[in-house]
């Protein structure tokens, strides 16, 4: 009752608007006993205002602003201008989704093509997450400085032009590199993208739109993940008419969101809430009448009425870039000192989240973002790795397991696989024009035997014998030989190329299988957040969806079959998501907009770690021990959870 006479009397007073929103701007009539009763609304006015407890002004100028803008994004509406936006800076975050995925699914194609070691592909996955490590701490300290528009126009064209190069490359170094700087393009986006759209989002829209926007993520990891299944066929198959391979042609299509978003990027506007940040008033006023023209295009008669918004004092900060005027000796000095400028700024900025008014907060979202990286893509690679593990194990133990054999005086043309010879004698055998895939001879004999225009897989001649014996058009190499006596014998024409074997007795093709629907089992998860953001809270949301998830992570004993770890991705992932999107709600919310896109930055780079942790650690398990990953998996989800409830709910707050 208390509430309710308290905002009937400050509506009438001006200290709130219709809507219900507080505002302290206009100047409050002396409530010295003179005032009468309303005569329409009986309201005794005889008295002072007693506010409720939880009502405490705040006219603070950072506080005043936000307020102001607020009102101003109010005012120039919600509607077409937003959702292009949207459309916009959607594409940017599913070329994010794509990035994650790519070099897993182009690894059965490209391994042969550009003679990939166990080691070098370890290295080649790891090497994307290092990338976006370093990318989401340089560009996110970046915009909050120069922009957000410019910042992830640079961003987006660095991952854009490096993705295409890589798709050309030759070599195994060489396509680490562009993929490493195709990592820190598009690594900086996130934090870019989050703050950008936040800042053209009013309250009420904000949490549901931001999670709308994470539907992207999904799109760009069903996109990859659908391709591969289409495009990619198992171990490296090239294009019959141009002799491209295919996973060339995989990874330039990989790259088609980032240039629509880069390519739609230009037509949109800087952020009107930086452009205050940095005291450009006219031009943040201007932006903010095209985004009311555009949403109000269908009635001209309406004019935005917001012509200015008061800006605090400038900042006496040390983290704001100078410009540099003195004169120096060469023009590498100029540059050596222009650099620094830009560098130490963003230092001290990334610095700033660990003093005391930001320190409680950053470490918390520090605790919550490394936690459910870890469990996220530790067991996003996890799933398909299990499925792989369990395929291989049958075919193995499908072998055909052969004793004592003597084979004389034929020609074998047909290919054979999966086989294992013993003390067994080869006479006068011709093998030609053949594939021989996981067949091991042990302690067998081969005389007068002819090799011709044969290729093999996991091919193994141990402790044999081999006399008289023509090799021609092989790829035998010395490897294939364990422990082998070659008497009289001899090779020609050895193919050349890359010397390494491939294993091929797993379908690649589950792989994407298991990618593509656990990608879209996200899309209820991601329904449900947007729905629900800001009706549940993104506090709520964000430790729901964490418990939840810690406890089905339980599930995964069920897993002996592919189909049970298909289920499993799919739950595991429908709920997780919900978490990422009420993090990444939270996460932009928390922090002012000088520092919104370095502390989201910093956050996503940090939590980097935790995924290459999980990768390695889980990678290690496969096969061995179900129970480590689920453990680990549920207790650090858990703590999580536990670190999230600690902070604040931004449900309902403007963007300071």
């Amino acid at each position: 009752m208390e509430n309710d006479e308290f905002s009937k009397r400050s509506e009438k007073l001006g200290l709130v608007d219709r809507e219900g929103n507080r505002s302290y701007t206009q100047p409050q009539p002396e409530l010295d006993g003179e005032l009468k009763k309303d005569p329409e609304k009986d309201i005794d006015t005889t008295k002072p205002i007693k506010p409720p407890k939880d009502v405490v002004p705040d006219l603070s100028p950072t506080t005043q602003l936000a307020q102001d803008y607020e009102n101003a994004l109010q005012e120039a509406g919600f509607g077409r201008y937003q959702w292009t936006l949207f459309a916009a800076l959607g594409m940017g975050l599913a070329a994010d989704g794509v990035e994650i995925f790519v070099v897993g699914f182009v690894l059965p194609s490209a391994e042969r093509d550009l003679c990939l070691s166990d080691q070098r592909k370890g290295w080649l996955g790891g090497i994307i997450f290092l990338g976006m490590m370093f990318g989401a701490i340089i560009w996110g300290s970046v915009s909050d400085k120069l922009g957000r528009k410019i910042t992830l126009l640079i961003a987006l064209g660095t991952n854009a032009l490096f993705a295409l190069i890589s798709a050309f490359s030759t070599g195994y170094a060489f396509f680490m590199f562009c993929r490493f700087f195709s990592g820190i393009g598009i690594g900086g986006s996130i934090p870019i993208i989050f703050a950008y759209y936040s800042e053209f989002l009013p309250t009420n829209k904000r949490g549901e739109h931001l999670s709308w926007l994470c539907l992207f993520w999904m799109a760009g990891g069903v996109y990859a993940s659908g391709f591969a299944w289409a495009i990619i066929p198992h171990a490296g198959w090239a294009l019959s008419m141009s002799g491209i391979h295919s996973w060339r042609i995989y990874v330039f299509v990989c790259s088609i969101p980032c240039l629509l978003s880069f390519i739609s990027l230009f037509f949109m506007h800087e952020s009107p809430r930086f452009l205050l940040e940095v005291n450009q008033h006219d031009e943040a006023i201007k932006i903010l009448k095209k985004v009311h023209d555009v949403n109000h295009r269908f009635q001209e008669e309406l004019v935005y009425q917001v012509t200015k918004i008061d800006l605090p004092p400038p900042k006496n900060d040390e983290s704001t870039f100078v410009e540099i005027t003195e004169d120096t000796t060469t023009s590498a000095g100029r540059w050596f000192v222009r650099v620094k400028t830009f560098i130490v700024p963003a230092l001290k900025n990334n610095i700033a989240l660990f003093k005391k008014d930001y320190r409680r907060t950053t470490l918390l979202l520090l605790a919550v973002w490394i936690s459910l990286a870890f469990g996220y893509f530790g067991l996003i690679v996890w799933f398909p790795e299990m499925i792989k593990h369990i395929q291989i194990q049958r075919y193995l133990g499908e072998t055909d397991q052969l004793y004592d054999q003597s084979v004389a005086n034929i020609n074998v043309t047909k290919d054979f696989q999966n086989r294992a010879y013993y003390n067994s004698n080869f006479t006068n055998v011709c093998f030609d024009s053949l594939n021989i895939k996981h067949v091991t001879f042990s302690n067998c004999f081969f005389t007068n035997c002819s090799f011709n225009k044969v290729s093999s897989s996991e091919l193994f001649f141990k402790d044999s014998r081999i006399s008289n014996t023509i090799f021609n058009y092989t790829d035998f190499f010395d490897y294939k030989f364990v422990r082998t006596v070659l008497d009289n014998s001899f090779f020609y024409n050895l193919r050349k190329g890359c010397r390494l074997d491939f294993a091929e007795n797993y379908s690649a093709y589950w792989m994407y299988f298991v990618a593509f629907v656990g990608t879209l089992a996200v899309l209820p998860g991601n329904i449900f957040s947007a729905l629900m953001m800001d009706r549940i809270g993104r506090l709520y949301m964000l430790v729901g969806s964490m418990a939840i998830s810690a406890v089905s992570v339980f599930f995964i004993w069920v897993g002996n079959s592919e189909s049970n770890i298909v289920g499993m991705s799919c739950l595991f992932n429908g709920v997780t998501i919900m978490a990422w999107n009420s993090l990444d709600v939270i996460t932009t919310e928390l922090y002012p907009t000088g520092k919104r896109s370095t502390a989201f930055g910093l956050l996503n780079a940090v939590s980097r770690i935790g995924a290459v942790i999980a990768n390695v650690l889980f990678g290690q398990m496969i096969g061995i021990n179900k129970a480590v990953p689920i453990l680990l998996t549920a207790a650090i989800l858990g703590s999580g959870a536990v670190a999230a409830w600690r902070l604040p709910d931004t449900k309902n707050v403007a963007l300071t």
